[in-house]
């Protein structure tokens, strides 16, 4: 099948050009574009108890805010606020309530928010609006406020910071944005100076840049036009996910292209032969590799939370246009260039001689069970850290603590519970349809007092049928911490169950219930997603290789790089580090891009194995060959992907950091330890028992395949 599309390819050029490029600009002129939410508890399902808070507070509170932020205002001397500072606070309130932004419900300032000690007072800021627009509005609002507050306090003895969601927001904009800059320009730095220094060509560096841009806009479009049909949204983050998805994959395909067409060269072929069996060779692995990945990200339908599952088919349809891409678009310019897309450089007619992998080919054939024991055992070490993951929820603590929102939620910590800016919502609802009684919430109310981990219970808000009441709850801990999610999930949402009045059902929402169901969600999708993909990648594998065998110990190789890897990053942010945890999407981030596209590299190497046996090898040799020639692909694809998520370990955020040194690391370890020691040296220890019950190795024809003289003989050592 690949040899006939290879011909068709190769042979008409600048038809299959213009028939990409001509059904590319129909997809991006006229595919919708792909909404996206922001708000993680709307990707929740509806079973958990605070989305049923959720969803009955907006029907009740209509004029409730959909975000916050809060002024702390102190005296600058360090002195307790008195009562003239106390009335100055409220003045400002008012005067701020005077001309406030259209995204602002008002200024709040009362008695109430009086720290006990005297030390601070706040100035409440609810605000309205979760669309895009009405998110930059509120960023533009609070930089007003900061504007408008000196002169307010001019001469009065007070200073002013203001904090809270939005504030964050404002000022990590830029945090994000750089970080974001950071990584975009890594990549296109990484490719094209990786590139350039492997093949000295500057076509060839800049060719997979222009192809994969253009791959990823209709991409975009597809993935928009899906949406609207079958109904899903992703979150804001999954173009950027997208990005690196297409970028990674497109350069690993790309180069599992030229590597084998700059071999088909050096071995005399015409520039449309060695395309040709360029594609004929390789074409299965990036079909397989392709399947395997899509089919990895179409589990994502499985997870209960919604942001995952909507991933799911967006990355898929992404990966299936890069693997068409890179079998009819790559092979159809580079067969029109020819050798010209080495230029300037002589070197692609040299045969490498002494070559790195080389030398590890010749090691791992002569001992190739010391390679899969010790290559085996520093994953297993690496996994045990996984044992010890600690899921992190606080994106505040990870920015940079010098910004004015962070300072000033310190200060407010001298005043009030950590949990004051984000409460514990209780919703009260009758049974029956009755009003609730005053006095039933008042009793509600003096128990919560003494419901574990509480700091402070705020006034009742009735609602807008008297049937309902909110109450919240201010948590005397970061009520984002592990401690404060776990408290809430295993001992304070139950002590308000037993709380609630005769004929009243108590739901507890808020955001740390929200994150307590996330959690939850979290290790149920994982624990279904997992073994699920497993199987599926076995089957391709299977399918691929007309084995039984060798798709087993390459999931468990697969699925023991994955634990590696997180455990890799326990050892660093918890270990090292001394962090409370780590972040809570990093699981399935490694799931994305260590389980699933970490399978590339063991799909190139074990076809490589098997291809270097069907020409005539016994088992070590086969290994030692398949790492010689696969090897510098697989070093060049692991480098590029797992060097464009280092440099994220120069982002100023503290989540962004965990993610691109974990996915650096894990990406490390597919390449360098799994494809180069442990599937070479289990494959070379099984033999032909690696292909049972198929006859994958078979001889072809004669041997004599090319490349190393070298004969491996079975060796005692080993």
């Amino acid at each position: 099948m690949f040899a006939r599309l290879a011909r068709f390819v190769v042979g008409h050029p600048w038809w299959t050009i213009v028939s990409w490029l001509a059904v590319a600009a129909v997809v991006i002129a006229f595919s919708p574009k792909l909404t996206t939410e922001s708000d993680q508890g709307d990707f929740l399902p509806s079973k958990y108890e605070s989305v049923q808070a959720m969803k009955i507070a907006e029907e009740a509170f209509p004029q409730q805010e959909d975000t916050s932020s809060l002024i702390v205002v102190k005296r600058t001397d360090g002195r307790p606020l008195a009562a003239a500072d106390v009335t100055k606070v409220t003045e400002v309130a008012k005067t701020l309530n005077a001309d406030k932004p259209a995204t602002v419900q008002g200024f709040m300032a009362s008695p109430e928010t009086v720290a006990p000690n005297k030390a601070v007072q706040v100035i409440m800021i609810p605000m309205k609006g979760t669309s895009q627009e009405e998110n930059k509005k509120q960023t533009e609002a609070i930089r007003d406020i900061r504007g408008d507050l000196p002169n307010l306090l001019k001469g009065t003895g007070l200073e002013a910071k203001v904090g809270g969601e939005v504030a964050s927001f404002a000022d990590n904009e830029d945090s994000f944005t750089k970080s974001f800059e950071i990584v975009g320009i890594a990549t296109f730095i990484l490719i094209i100076g990786l590139i350039l220094l492997i093949f000295r060509a500057p076509i060839a560096a800049v060719l997979p840049i222009i192809v994969i841009t253009v791959t990823m806009q209709v991409s975009m479009g597809l993935i928009g036009t899906a949406a609207k049909i079958f109904g899903f949204s992703g979150d804001d983050s999954l173009a950027t996910i997208i990005l690196i998805v297409l970028f990674g994959v497109g350069a690993d395909y790309y180069l599992f292209l030229m590597f084998r067409f700059r071999e088909r060269l050096r071995a005399g072929d015409d520039k449309k032969t060695a395309m040709i069996t360029a594609v004929e060779r390789v074409g299965e692995v990036i079909s397989s590799a392709a399947a395997a990945i899509a089919v990895t990200f179409l589990v994502l339908l499985l997870a209960s939370f919604g942001v995952f599952s909507a991933w799911g088919p967006a990355l898929a349809i992404s990966v299936v246009v890069m693997g068409i891409t890179s079998l009819t678009l790559f092979p159809a310019i580079v067969s029109l260039l020819g050798t010209a897309v080495f230029w300037p450089s002589k070197a692609w007619k040299k045969q490498p001689k002494g070559s790195i992998s080389a030398k590890i080919g010749e090691g791992v054939a002569k001992r190739p069970a010391v390679a899969a024991l010790a290559s085996g055992l520093v994953l297993v070490v690496l996994a045990l850290g996984s044992l010890g993951f600690k899921a992190d929820y606080d994106f505040a603590a990870g920015f940079p603590q010098d910004t004015e929102s962070a300072k000033a939620m310190k200060e407010m910590e001298k005043g009030f519970p950590p949990g004051l800016t984000t409460p514990v919502q209780v919703i009260l609802k009758s049974e029956n349809g009755q009003p609730l009684a005053k006095a039933q919430i008042d009793k509600f109310r003096a128990d919560a007092e003494s419901a574990p981990g509480i700091g402070r219970v705020q006034e009742a808000v009735p609602g807008k049928d008297k049937s309902i009441a909110r109450v919240d709850l201010v948590l005397s801990k970061n009520p984002v911490s592990n401690e404060s999610i776990s408290l809430v999930k295993d001992k304070l949402a139950p002590a308000v169950h037993d709380m609630a009045p005769d004929g009243v059902r108590a739901y507890v929402g808020g955001t740390t219930a929200i994150y307590a169901d996330i959690n939850a969600v979290n290790n149920r999708d994982l624990s279904v997603i997992l073994p699920v993909a497993a199987v599926l990648i076995a089957i391709i594998l299977a399918l691929l290789l007309r084995s039984v065998v060798a798709p087993i110990y390459l999931v468990i190789a697969v699925l023991l790089g994955f634990a590696a890897t997180l455990g890799s990053a326990v050892y660093a942010f918890q270990g090292i580090a001394g962090e409370a945890g780590v972040t809570f999407q990093l699981p399935i981030i490694l799931y994305l891009f260590v389980l699933a596209i970490g399978t590339d590299y063991n799909i190139l190497m074990t076809a490589r194995l098997r291809e270097e046996a069907k020409e005539g090898n016994e088992p070590r040799r086969a290994a030692a060959l398949a790492i010689h020639h696969g090897g510098p692909t697989v070093a060049a694809a692991g480098l590029i992907l797992a060097g464009t998520f280092a440099v994220m370990l120069l982002a100023p955020v503290s989540m962004l950091q965990q993610m691109g040194f974990s996915v650096a690391v894990g990406i490390a370890l597919s390449a360098f330890v799994m494809s180069m020691f442990l599937v070479p040296g289990i494959t070379a220890l099984l033999g032909h028992k690696a292909w049972w019950p198929g006859h994958g190795d078979e001889p072809s024809k004669p041997q004599g395949g090319p490349a190393l003289e070298k004969e491996y003989a079975p060796s005692s050592t080993s």
